[in-house]
């Protein structure tokens, strides 16, 4: 690698100075948040929401910094790239502490959360998760491949895939996917959404049980997304996509049996 010059570094950072100042506004913004919500926890949910969105802010400054390195210096700026990755995750704890962080849970456990946010309607609510969904992709390509954070994304991308079905207004689903309704559009495009995630998860997690840790709660845990999935045609009526995942199901639950039962004949060996 071709050492850096200290013109080129000045030059670098002098690029970036707009980056930061927006980036210390937003951590400004969010201490002030956060302090007003311990203040007065009225529309608290709200404010997460508000929180939620900031941190997308944040993390897409941190990755437009990256590109910026990789453009005047040729090199990753990995601590940059941590920094959106906790974005990232603050971004999703936000909106889990608003809908919950319930994986495979019926509506009626997680509801009266929703409720503190009813008035919002369904297509701010899905242009909220198509943001972090979108932020979450580029920032997994910023770090490529070959990186050490490969299976931690797993967590992040599963526990974005529940937040995203929990912030839906699953009550009005049904109604809203009729093409009468005012909110047609954006429900369809969240459901579909949806459904890509928990399927996603749930093969995520287990690529990272088979090829890293072998542990069975990521077996377990994908295996969760997929009851959830089932629950999203279930509650949809498609009956179709209610028996593929079903016969999925059957097949990975066949899988984790006989692999618990090999774990355990091969401890008493």
């Amino acid at each position: 690698m071709a050492k850096i010059s200290v013109a080129e570094r000045n030059q670098y950072q002098e690029k970036i100075k707009p980056y930061q100042t927006a980036i210390a506004e937003i951590e400004k913004t969010e201490k002030n948040t956060l302090q007003a919500i311990r203040k007065d926890p009225a529309d608290a949910a709200f404010k997460r929401l508000s929180l939620a969105e900031e941190m997308l802010n944040l993390a897409s400054y941190q990755i437009i910094i990256n590109l910026v390195c990789q453009a005047r210096l040729k090199v990753k700026e990995e601590n940059i790239l941590n920094e959106g990755r906790k974005s990232l995750y603050k971004s999703v704890i936000y909106l889990e502490h608003v809908v919950s962080n319930y994986v495979d849970a019926p509506y009626a456990d997680y509801e009266n959360k929703l409720a503190e946010i009813a008035s919002l309607e369904a297509a701010p609510r899905y242009l909220l998760v198509r943001k972090m969904g979108l932020a979450i992709n580029l920032l997994e390509n910023a770090y490529g491949d070959n990186t050490k954070w490969k299976w931690s994304f797993v967590e992040l991308e599963g526990r974005f895939a529940a937040a995203a079905k929990n912030i839906l207004d699953l009550k009005n689903a049904v109604a809203n996917t009729d093409p009468r309704s005012p909110h047609y559009e954006p429900t369809v495009y969240h459901l579909r959404m949806i459904k890509k995630l928990l399927n996603q998860a749930a093969d995520r997690y287990r690529e990272k049980y088979e090829l890293s840790t072998n542990r069975i709660d990521d077996f377990n845990q994908g295996i969760n997304f997929l009851n959830a999935l089932k629950r999203i045609h279930v509650l949809m009526g498609e009956r179709e996509g209610t028996e593929t995942v079903k016969k999925k199901l059957e097949i990975w639950s066949a899988k984790l049996e006989t692999d618990i039962k090999r774990a355990r004949s091969s401890k008493q060996g």
